[in-house]
């Protein structure tokens, strides 16, 4: 019996200043990796992941971009190909918060209106470093009709919490695409059991006549 894994594909984008731990976030996420020491990213970078959400295997790739200004025109092309995106702040840098109002404004003039976003404030861990109080975060998150989490990259703290929830976020605004994939693939397993029983059938029917 033949068997075919349906695996969709999809965009992510993460968004935010420098030195906010997008980077330390993804690798996290994607290598179960953390390091300590911050190199920042230069222009933009990616990487993939296979998650299963709701029975469908969803190969992920994450774009992580560079959040120093002298690279916004280079991150900027790749807002249109995003699905979902990712604002991250830190928790213990009060700027990074406030400039998540100008990398909300620059997704609502680049992306596409169906993108599926998320509010992340990371560095939960350095509570004794806050300058971002939990539920300020969680109030601008509910004024752009985002979800909130709050993420530690070194200790793992609702990383995989949030890139699952915008991938699913992202599965629903799809989500009659993926009917209309997952019924054609049924179709096609339908059609491929009938020809396999035909198959059998005649092979039956053979062995008779050999006989």
């Amino acid at each position: 019996m033949m068997q075919v894994v349906c695996c969709l594909q999809g965009t992510l984008l993460m968004l935010g200043d420098s030195g906010v731990g997008k980077t330390c976030m993804l690798r996290r996420f994607t290598e179960s990796y953390f390091d300590h020491s911050h190199i920042s990213t230069i222009g933009v970078d990616f990487k993939m992941r296979t998650l299963e959400v709701d029975g469908i295997k969803v190969r992920v790739q994450i774009w992580d971009t560079a959040g120093q200004e002298r690279y916004q025109t280079i991150t900027k092309q790749y807002y249109r190909r995003a699905q979902g995106i990712i604002f991250v702040y830190d928790i213990t840098s009060e700027s990074s918060f406030q400039h998540i109002v100008k990398w909300a404004s620059d997704v609502d003039e680049f992306a596409p209106d169906e993108v599926r976003t998320i509010l992340v404030g990371n560095k939960s861990d350095e509570e004794l470093r806050r300058q971002v109080p939990k539920d300020q975060g969680s109030k601008l998150a509910e004024s752009y009709g985002m979800e909130f989490f709050e993420t530690s990259a070194s200790t793992s703290s609702n990383i995989s919490e949030a890139f699952t929830r915008v991938t699913e976020l992202v599965l629903q605004a799809h989500k009659k695409d993926v009917d209309n994939l997952l019924g054609s693939l049924d179709d096609y397993l339908e059609k491929a059991a009938l020809e396999e029983e035909k198959g059998s059938d005649c092979d039956t029917i053979r062995k008779a006549c050999a006989c």
